[in-house]
């Protein structure tokens, strides 16, 4: 049977063209979330410009090539898809890898974030948090976004506001025919957060939850300006590691 990631490493080779096609605005830059918060105006990694930076769970690593643009020289990234990795432009040194099992020293680097890459997709994630941990340097930050919890309760359809599924269930999983899984997602509570952050060395400094500006109008799959503005689709922690 499929590993989780097996799974989704086909299944992102097999959609990275269309789903990269589809939200090709929201990918032009650095933006931690469907809100469309820029770091350029949020700057929630703080000064990197002699940071070592690694991107996790990368996609065609956009953020990490808006870094670079920006002045960070020392800058790397990596996604478990080939295919997602061979959209991405030339510019920034890149890996295909699982975030179970990082090909880099301890301590390579200063600076380790993630927008809505890897983490909604591992199922142990304090094991995924602790590896990151283990190539960042003591007082190193680490910024991650992903689904608020809040989102998980309620169906895809964005016009949907009646909570369906439990906050407390944690998984979703896909089979095909033959009972191979074929897509993972993972959902973790406030709580799995907090503990899932605390047990891999880090704490947690912020928890950012960013509010639907008014200007925007479009939907990003389940997210739109209608839920938006009643409650948060994303959650972004910012962390340092002790």
């Amino acid at each position: 049977m499929n590993t989780p990631s097996q799974a989704n490493r086909a299944h992102w080779d097999s959609d990275a063209i269309s789903y990269l096609s589809e939200h090709a605005s929201y990918l032009e830059g650095f933006n931690w979330c469907p809100e469309m918060l820029a770091e350029k105006e949020v700057r929630l990694l703080g000064d990197v410009t002699d940071k070592r930076v690694v991107e996790i769970g990368c996609g065609s690593a956009p953020c990490a090539s808006w870094l670079y643009k920006d002045g960070v020289d020392f800058i790397t990234a990596f996604d478990i898809s080939a295919g997602m990795l061979a959209q991405a432009r030339p510019g920034v040194p890149l890996a295909q890898a699982d975030v179970l099992a990082l090909p880099y020293r301890d301590q390579a680097f200063d600076v380790a974030f993630s927008a809505f890459g890897a983490l909604p997709f591992v199922k142990d994630v304090t094991a995924a948090l602790r590896e990151i941990s283990r190539v960042l340097s003591d007082g190193g930050r680490f910024v991650f976004s992903v689904n608020h919890p809040m989102r998980w309760v309620f169906p895809d359809d964005p016009t949907a506001f009646t909570a369906q599924i439990s906050y407390f269930a944690r998984e979703y999983e896909e089979y095909d025919e033959a009972g191979n899984l074929t897509y993972a997602e993972y959902h973790r509570t406030f709580g799995d957060w907090v503990r899932a952050i605390n047990a891999s060395g880090f704490e947690l400094k912020d928890l950012v939850e960013p509010e639907w500006p008014e200007h925007l109008t479009q939907n990003w799959g389940q997210w739109s300006p209608e839920r938006g503005r009643i409650f948060p689709g994303t959650a972004i922690f910012v962390c340092e590691k002790r």
